[in-house]
């Protein structure tokens, strides 16, 4: 009970907070987040040394070396959260944006602008990255933040978060802005989930098991993220090279992560000419590979698929490859299995990259290019606070317009309604 009061304490806190924080100017919540890039850099020694606690807990408990990938931070990385930081400040700010204007025949002027949601509360697993993502883009939007991250990640974000907001407040950010919740227990979550009264949306960030929880025990709006089944489809006129160093890299670059492919879907004109090249590469970069029996004809090596193999989100170096006999075989094999996050095709015919793009459900589309780009950082977004593959309100990255709704402001001279 104890930890569900400090709970309610900190979810008023952000409330207070946000109403003053969405008042911030530009230059004020810029200045912040540059603060807040440059203390991560200082302090990245303490940074890493709390995450080399979390990664040694991690290993002793037996986590895989995908989930290592995931939590572990290097000087890099850190480098890489004070970049994306850096990027959120020059980003125009969208608090206040005027969207659109109008007059009525009455003389009432009509604005329609962005204003920030409120309380935004993020839960998240074992990516300590995305803590700093989501304090610069809550705050740059001028939302307050409360943050559940993972307990495996437990002392890698206390840190960061201890160093985000010294830095933000000592620039002006007023205090309960950003928010961290230590509790490892499964209940503060639940208990998080209902507190409507003080927070506006919940956004989750991780696999299908953190975001159906969520989803189903939420009494907060909900915006998804969802898990990534992405595939590469290889068309019967792709150019062999590209194709291969597009599944190469959408598999290998980074396979731990939600814009990673999952299947390679290849036309069966051109699987004899490029399955066995392809999958020398693949392998060669360790990736084991599951293949239906048309494909494993051209892939010696590779293991035979099971049924469920089409609709798993593996997050490690493992490729499901299936032979299709046409462009519709293939879009009905997204449709089927898919979860609308990054779907991409490799071909030089036009047309059959027109109705991939008008055809396939999904959040991004890609046409000759890696599904790895659906990114907010890539997108030219700065950063991103997850990759909505709902429908409602978001889709895709979520960059600053994201994390804001409307108000309209009406100005009138004595009107009344007749």
């Amino acid at each position: 009970m104890a930890e569900y009061g400090e709970l309610i304490e900190k979810a008023k806190l952000a409330k207070d907070a946000s109403y003053k924080l969405g008042l911030v100017d530009t230059v004020t919540k810029n200045k912040a987040i540059e603060a807040m890039a440059s203390a991560l850099l200082e302090a990245s020694g303490e940074i890493l040394e709390a995450n080399r606690r979390d990664v040694e807990l991690a290993r002793s408990e037996g986590a895989s070396p995908a989930f290592i990938d995931r939590l572990s931070l290097n000087e890099k990385r850190i480098a890489s959260m004070a970049e994306g930081l850096r990027d959120v400040a020059k980003l125009p700010d969208p608090v206040g944006e005027v969207i659109a204007s109008w007059t009525r025949p009455n003389g009432l002027r009509i604005e329609k602008v962005r204003v920030p949601l409120g309380v935004i509360a993020i839960i998240y697993e074992a990516r300590p990255n995305v803590t700093s993502d989501a304090v610069g883009l809550t705050l740059k939007s001028g939302n307050s933040v409360i943050l559940k991250g993972g307990s495996s990640a437990l002392n890698s974000n206390a840190a960061i978060v201890k160093i985000l907001d010294k830095a933000a407040r000592e620039s002006g950010i007023p205090a309960g802005a950003i928010n961290f919740i230590e509790s490892t227990e499964r209940e503060s979550v639940y208990q998080l989930l209902k507190l409507r009264e003080y927070i506006d949306v919940v956004i989750p960030r991780g696999g299908a098991g953190l975001i159906n929880m969520v989803v189903e025990n939420s009494t907060v709006p909900v915006i998804e993220t969802g898990t990534g089944n992405c595939h590469v489809y290889v068309d019967a006129s792709a150019d062999v090279d590209m194709a291969r160093e597009i599944i190469v890299n959408a598999k290998t670059q980074r396979p731990a992560v939600c814009n990673a492919a999952e299947t390679l879907l290849v036309h069966e004109d051109i699987a004899a000419r490029f399955l066995p090249e392809a999958g020398e590469a693949l392998s060669a970069r360790g990736v084991e590979l599951r293949a239906c029996p048309r494909a494993m004809k051209y892939l010696p090596g590779a293991k035979a698929a099971t049924e469920d193999d089409w609709g798993t989100e593996f997050l490690d170096l493992i490729l499901a490859v299936k032979v299709v006999s046409s462009l519709d075989e293939a879009i009905d094999h997204i449709q089927r299995y898919g979860t609308r996050h990054s779907e991409a095709i490799v071909t030089r015919d036009e047309r059959n990259a027109r109705e991939f793009l008008d055809r396939v459900d999904a959040a991004a589309v890609y046409v000759n290019a890696s599904t790895r780009f659906t990114d907010g950082g890539e997108f030219g977004f700065g950063a991103e606070i997850g990759i909505s593959t709902q429908k409602l309100h978001a889709r895709g990255p979520m960059g600053l317009p994201e994390l804001t709704s409307i108000k309209y402001k009406v100005y009138g001279n004595g009107q009344v309604r007749g």
